[in-house]
């Protein structure tokens, strides 16, 4: 088996991008098939990126995930000071060519460690106006963007480690207020589901 430093001098931003899709095409294959065209990128080039992703993050001699994003996606565009209740972190971000208006955040604990890792708004970036349901469509807002125009929203346990789930109420375009669960991958919305009748 290549060491991770092998693996990760092979792996560019391209393959990255790809590792994202693959996550997302559980939820919203027909978006994640327009962007693989887009890329010009085979499934299996795909499946083959995060095939060697997985291997990294897996590997006897992986150095921690932040090294392994530095070695990916270079230095960040970006580090900024952030509190999140009691914990002191800093937020990394990194432009994705794939989501010009997105960045990818990684926030880490004063040891350097990674606990957070998705999508966010670029900050010279316009922010989606969510006001119904119906605005609520696959890769339109982030995690935080929904939980915001929807307060309040309740968290949910995601089915994996890069995915997020919100709870909350929202007005279809009648104006009826609806219960609404929404998934996210990697921070980005995927798709939602409305669990009941209205409110």
């Amino acid at each position: 088996m290549p060491t991770q430093k092998r693996l990760a001098g092979s792996f560019s931003l391209l393959d990255f991008q790809l590792v994202l899709l693959r996550r997302m095409a559980d939820h919203a294959p027909d978006l994640v098939e327009d962007a693989r065209h887009g890329l010009g990128v085979s499934l299996a080039q795909m499946r083959e990126a995060n095939k060697r992703w997985q291997a990294m993050v897996h590997s006897p001699h992986t150095r921690g995930a932040l090294a392994r994003y530095r070695s990916v996606l270079g230095e960040p565009e970006s580090r900024t000071a952030r509190r999140i209740g009691d914990l002191d972190c800093e937020a990394w971000r990194w432009p994705l060519p794939l989501w010009p208006t997105l960045r990818f955040e990684v926030l880490l604990t004063p040891a350097n460690t990674v606990w957070n890792e998705w999508l966010v708004r670029a900050p010279d970036a316009k922010a989606p106006d969510l006001r119904t349901l119906e605005d609520l469509v696959p890769w339109s807002c982030t995690v935080d963007e929904a939980a915001q125009a929807f307060a309040p929203a309740r968290p949910l346990e995601g089915s994996a480690p890069t995915r997020w789930g919100l709870a909350f109420t929202a007005p279809d375009a009648a104006g009826v207020r609806r219960e609404v669960v929404a998934e996210f991958t990697w921070g980005l919305l995927q798709r939602t589901a409305v669990h009941d009748g209205p409110r």
